[in-house]
């Protein structure tokens, strides 16, 4: 069907459809019940390392791309990133993150890798 990143820190809507927040951490000052999230995926979010080492500086991006792309092809991501491209076949699916530019963010790499198998 399809596939949407949004901010933690927008508020849900009802064309959202499944939820899942893709950061390793908790978004700050966003409690569960504004967040509405229906899954939390820790373990596809990229390690404590790449997301240190990237620092969502802008220049690193297409690093950033290719590292984390390596990691999700890794377990336990690649079995988390094959449920929600599954999801993702019979209903929208967004992806939550908290970063504050969501198209330089974790979330962007993994619903482009969506759509790839979807395609």
């Amino acid at each position: 069907m399809s596939i949407a990143v949004k901010r933690a820190y927008d508020p849900p809507t009802p064309d959202d459809g499944y939820r899942v927040l893709v950061d390793r951490l908790w978004p700050r000052g966003v409690s569960k019940e504004k967040l509405k999230v229906d899954e939390w995926m820790k373990e596809i979010a990229p390690s404590s390392e790449l997301r240190k080492w990237y620092g969502h500086e802008p220049e690193k991006w297409p690093e950033f791309r290719k590292r984390y792309r390596a990691e999700l092809s890794r377990p336990p991501a690649s079995a988390l990133l094959d449920r929600l491209v599954e999801r993702a076949r019979h209903a929208k699916v967004t992806l939550v993150v908290g970063a504050r530019d969501p198209g330089h963010a974790n979330g962007t790499v993994i619903a482009e890798v969506i759509r790839e198998e979807l395609a």
